[in-house]
Parts: C-alpha cells; structure tokens; sequence
C-alpha cells in the first residue's frame, strides 16, 4: 500500500495526483490525503482520495493559516486535525509513506507531519519514507533551516524524491545543503499530465494561449496580454485567454467586455495541456505543472513568473529554461504591453524544443517499487 500526504495548494495536489495514479498502474494500492480546500478535480478511479479538515494560507508568506470558515487555527484544531491523520495512518496500515514538499516546506504543519513520521518509523509494515519534491525548492532565508531539514531527513528519510531533471537544474541550485544528504537524492524527471482529456482536434490550434493563476498578478496577466495583442507580430491570430475561477465573474466579464475581437476568453480548462500542444505560442506564469505542460509541447512561450511575497521559485526554474533557449522570462516588475509584445517576438523566433526527462511519473513508480523491493529482503 502507498499512502501520500499531500497539504496545500492546487497545483502541489494536481501533481500528487498524476504520481498517485501512475503508482496505482503499478498495482500499488494508493491513499492520497489532501489537507488543502477542496478542488473539483477528476479522480482517478484507482485512487482513493482522503480529506483532512481543509486549511490554507491567506498569502504567499504562509505565516498564519485558516480553517474552512476563514478562522485562525488553534490548538484544538491542529490536535483534532492530527488524530485524524494519524487515525489514517494506522487503518492504512502503508509500505510506503510519502510526503509532499515536507520537510523542505510546509514547515507550519510540523505539528502534525512530525507525530505522524514518528508512528510510520516505529511502524512494522512502513518500511520507506520518502520526501517527494518539485525541481527547485523556495530557498530558506532564516538561520539554521537548512540544517533542520538534513536533521528531519537523518532521523526520519530513506530518500528524496525530486521530480526534475538534473540537466536543467540540481537540488543543490536551491538547497545549499544538499550535499548533506546526497546519497538519499535522486531525480525521476519532471511528472506531466496524463493525456486523459484531449482537445477537440481543430481547436486552439496556431493560437497565442494565455493563461494565469487567481491572484491580482494573474489578472494584471490578461490584462497586459489583451493590450499587447494589437503591438504583437502575432496580431493576426486569434487569442485565447483562460482565466482562473479564482478570478471573479466581474473581472472575466470585463475581461470579455474589453478584449473585443480576434480573442476567446473563458475559464479554466481541463484540456490545458493539449491546448499548449495546439498553440503557435503560450503566455504564463511559471509553475511547476504549467512549464512541464510547455516542456511537454514544441510551443514557444513566454513566461512571467509569480514574484510576490518574496517567492523565487518560479523565477530560478524560468531562468534555467530561459538559459536553455526553451522560453522567454518576462520579470513580474517589467510587465507591459510593449514589453510582453517583444517578449512575444523574441520567443517566437527560437526553436521551440528542449531535450528534458518528462517521465517522472513512471520513474518514480518504478524506482518506490525497488526500494520497496531491497527494504523488504532487508527486513
């Protein structure tokens, strides 16, 4: 059995989800535990979804967290949201124990992640525990974080996961420490969506795709995107903005309202992944699922990745690929039509492919299955 924890954020369970049900296709039986707001994402059939009480973080700094109802939580909350998970824990009865982002993030959930590493080690049937991290990681600014997360990894780890390439960037590119704890690294690929829904063959095609998150950077996006267009070699074509369902419906029907002709606009959708494939070029923010979907493609990109709060992440991954010749990095403070149309020409005119590891899913299945393999002869 496969048991993976999963905290917050969309994108973070999106891809837990893609790794879940790639193991469940290696006969693993797999319970993933989501403790972030629900989201109405499709399921796979071979995966049994668990939701903890929800708790999410009102900004980037993750510095408080609230409840379903907007509230702080307390220390009531986090011990009857604790039993719960460990009550999971011990029904599940897991070989395996996976932990995303944890103990590289996620930090503000130790009351909980803690007690349930301690159970899994004193557990007969857990035999692996295993770190499951993005490319590159948010680096830590406060003393002696660093040495902390080598000290979790020592007393509770037997490897780390890290759903990348290694030719476009090392854990050592964001964790200085990572020599540290070498021996427990290795790297899958980066895990892509599954071609599970297709885009109906003739639509999108030879369009610019413009896509972002719910925040207020997300819309200044669009909005950029729709003044750029008239300033863009790429005029001509027609223009599909998606826009978050974090974004509200007076926001997309001024969107709509002020685009006018030659563009498309409309929500979210769960084809994303083989529109980009359709595109003559994307526009986007930098997270890990969508450059993986644009690694995924042989479509020009243009990339503004999320700066707020302090937050590097997505900035470092699109300078790696921007090093590659993959995309274009427009920088979140440089954003305007003018910029965005250059930004447009230059990606435009680049070759388009980049040879990269988009095999995460199915690595990472196979490499838990050997673990799992030698730990059992071990013990």
């Amino acid at each position: 059995m496969i048991y993976v924890q999963h905290l917050l954020g969309i994108g973070h369970l999106q891809r837990s989800l893609y790794l879940a049900a790639e193991l469940a296709r290696q006969s693993f039986h797999v319970e993933l535990v989501s403790g972030g707001m629900p989201h109405a994402l499709t399921i796979p059939e071979t995966v049994q979804l668990r939701q903890l009480p929800p708790v999410y973080s009102p900004d980037g700094n993750f510095n408080r967290l609230f409840d379903v109802r907007g509230k702080d939580i307390d220390d009531n909350w986090r011990i009857r949201r604790k039993q719960q998970l460990l009550a999971f824990f011990e029904s599940f009865a897991p070989q395996v124990l996976i932990t995303e982002t944890f103990p590289f993030g996620r930090r503000m959930m130790r009351f909980e992640l803690i007690p349930l590493l301690e159970v899994a080690r004193r557990s007969v049937d857990c035999i692996q525990v295993i770190a499951s991290i993005r490319d590159i990681l948010q680096p830590k600014s406060k003393p002696g974080r660093n040495e902390e997360i080598c000290e979790l990894i020592d007393q509770y780890y037997d490897h780390i996961l890290v759903h990348g390439d290694p030719k476009i960037a090392r854990l050592v590119d964001s964790f200085d420490l990572a020599a540290r704890i070498d021996e427990k690294v290795s790297y899958s690929g980066y895990i892509c969506a599954p071609r599970n829904v297709l885009a109906p063959a003739h639509e999108g095609v030879d369009e610019v795709l413009v896509s972002a998150g719910g925040s207020t950077t997300g819309l200044q996006i669009l909005k950029t995107a729709i003044a750029a267009k008239p300033l863009s070699r790429l005029s001509n074509l027609r223009w599909r903005i998606l826009v978050s369902p974090s974004i509200d419906d007076s926001e997309f029907r001024a969107l709509q309202q002020h685009a006018g002709e030659g563009f498309h606009i409309e929500r979210n959708r769960p084809d994303f992944s083989d529109l980009v494939k359709h595109a003559r070029l994307s526009i986007s923010q930098a997270g890990y699922n969508t450059v993986t979907d644009i690694l995924n493609s042989d479509t020009a990109a243009v990339v503004i990745p999320y700066a707020e709060a302090d937050e590097v992440e997505q900035t470092m991954r699109a300078q790696k690929l921007q090093n590659c010749g993959r995309l274009v990095l427009l920088q979140q403070d440089d954003l305007s039509p003018a910029a965005m149309a250059a930004a447009i020409a230059k990606a435009d005119q680049q070759i388009a492919t980049l040879e990269v590891n988009l095999a995460g899913g199915i690595n990472s299945a196979t490499m838990i299955l050997e673990w799992l393999r030698r730990a059992s002869k071990e013990n």
